[in-house]
């Protein structure tokens, strides 16, 4: 009998024929192409390419306790150079389609609040400090089993709070919304556009890339949102050549002078580790510290949960797969970022958009590393998407985590609150580790109050006497006279 008969005679399904790459990847196994993965990986650079404008100009733009400053091209290469390795060895290691880069929010407190009081390689030893120590919470296992701890609604809720951020994120990066001057007088913190209106080309870019985005996805294009961002880039390109337009905010869509520019290494290995504790108290050092860690802590905790989940990479338990490696590359990448001085890079929810471009595994993230080590050397011709045209992938994306909100049940405030504080919080304080901390901490409370405090997980209670401290930071500093 032929090996391609069964035992009765009946022939039998021949196996599908997969390459090396699928199967290390296992990209046919989660239901994805390479064409998928591919287009993931474009979509997701292209989303986050920003960094590597708006980075410099953070750190660029701060100067530390000496007066010093950090070189414009420096930080440019160090930022690319960081995404690329650390993105690859993602998705190469943790097999998720998930990008790091430096993150926003922490390279603001080290710009101007850690630079102030000691040395620029001071300031990135702290990095480098704060990356070692969530290593060693990997290692032990205490990073996992929080991740684990957490109850499966919150998890959603984290994914759909997410989901609202990004897409807020979307429209504030636009111009769609923006912020009301405090000098107005009016309680309302936002408004539509920069004056209560929509004006200006740039808007208008952006509102057609929803629109343009939303069509194709109704339709089921594939590659819809890869589609827009190019196509909307080649009409900001076209308008900005022949409108008089003040500013497209920090990237103008016009053809450079010239394509290929140098890297310059000169910030890569500039640090110290433990320099800062000679130049400010041990007290303030370790307050520092503890910021970041929380901050970088939560914030890739609800990155990877929201990403896998949107990925339908979640086991039944809700857990994601290999998340010991993806959590000790993520930091790792901290020190990375540390180590080349472009500020702790961690887990981008903007790789969102490459999943809902259809990415599933590790393997987009090779696109999109390629692309920030292409960005290296071709950084001028890379940055010509304006945010208008990136947009709205985001706005997108913040639609499609947001249909996760119908698995929670809305019928039991023990979770239903806790749920909708993440939701809610995420968004209106800009930032996911405040969701998390919010959902975290009601959780916590509501269950003691219905005297079932029992079955609160211990790492919960753990994690939610941390936020305390972390919310009521500013009057520890000023007991501790820090301030």
């Amino acid at each position: 009998m032929s090996e391609t008969k069964k035992a009765d005679g009946r022939p039998s399904v021949a196996p599908p024929v997969t390459s090396g790459v699928d199967r290390f990847f296992k990209i046919s196994e989660r239901g994805s192409t390479v064409g998928r993965e591919i287009r993931g990986g474009f979509a997701t650079f292209f989303t986050m390419a920003y960094i590597l404008v708006l980075n410099p100009i953070i750190l660029g733009s701060a100067k530390d306790k000496f007066g010093h400053q950090l070189d414009a091209v420096q930080l440019t290469t160090a930022t690319a150079l960081v995404a690329a390795v650390m993105t690859i060895i993602m998705g190469v290691g943790g097999n998720l389609p998930l990008a790091l880069a430096a993150g926003l929010g922490l390279n603001a407190v080290v710009a101007f609040q850690i630079a102030p009081l000691m040395s620029w390689d001071d300031a990135m030893g702290l990095i480098v400090l704060e990356g070692l120590l969530i290593c060693v919470l990997v290692v032990t296992g205490l990073r996992e089993a929080v991740m684990h701890a957490i109850p499966q609604p919150l998890k959603q809720a984290i994914s759909v709070g997410i989901g609202l951020f990004i897409a807020f994120i979307g429209f504030v990066d636009a111009g769609f919304v923006s912020r009301i001057p405090d000098v107005a007088g009016t309680t309302v913190p936002v408004q539509l556009g920069g004056t209560g209106t929509l004006t200006g080309w740039p808007v208008l870019v952006f509102c057609l890339g929803v629109l343009l985005t939303i069509g194709l996805l109704a339709r089921k294009v594939k590659g819809a949102i890869l589609i827009s961002i190019v196509t909307m880039t080649v009409l900001a390109i076209v308008i900005n050549s022949i409108a008089d337009i003040k500013s497209w905010g920090l990237t103008t869509p016009s053809w450079p002078d010239k394509i290929v520019g140098t890297p310059d290494f000169g910030l890569i290995g500039h640090f110290s580790l433990f320099g800062a504790f000679g130049q400010t108290s041990v007290i303030t050092v370790v307050l520092l510290v503890f910021t970041l860690i929380l901050s970088d802590f939560f914030d890739t905790m609800g990155t990877v949960v929201g990403i896998s989940a949107e990925a339908g990479l979640l086991d039944e338990k809700g857990d994601v797969p290999h998340l010991g490696r993806v959590l000790l590359i993520d930091g790792a990448a901290a020190v990375a970022g540390g180590a080349a001085s472009s500020s702790s890079a961690t887990s981008y929810i903007e790789s969102a958009a490459g999943v809902g471009e259809g990415a599933r595994t590790g393997f987009s993230n090779l696109i999109t590393g390629g692309m920030f080590a292409l960005a290296l050397f071709l950084t001028p011709l890379l940055t010509i998407v304006p945010l208008q045209a990136a947009a709205p992938a985001l706005v997108a994306v913040g639609f499609l985590m947001m249909t996760q909100v119908k698995s929670i049940d809305w019928d039991k405030y023990e979770i239903a609150i806790p749920a909708f504080l993440t939701i809610a919080v995420m968004p209106f304080t800009y930032s996911i580790t405040n969701g998390i901390g919010a959902g975290f901490l009601a959780y916590v409370v509501i269950k003691t109050v219905l005297g079932r405090a029992k079955e609160v997980h211990w790492l919960l209670w753990g994690a939610s006497a941390l936020f305390v401290v972390y919310f009521a930071i500013d009057p520890i500093e000023q007991i501790l006279g820090v301030k």
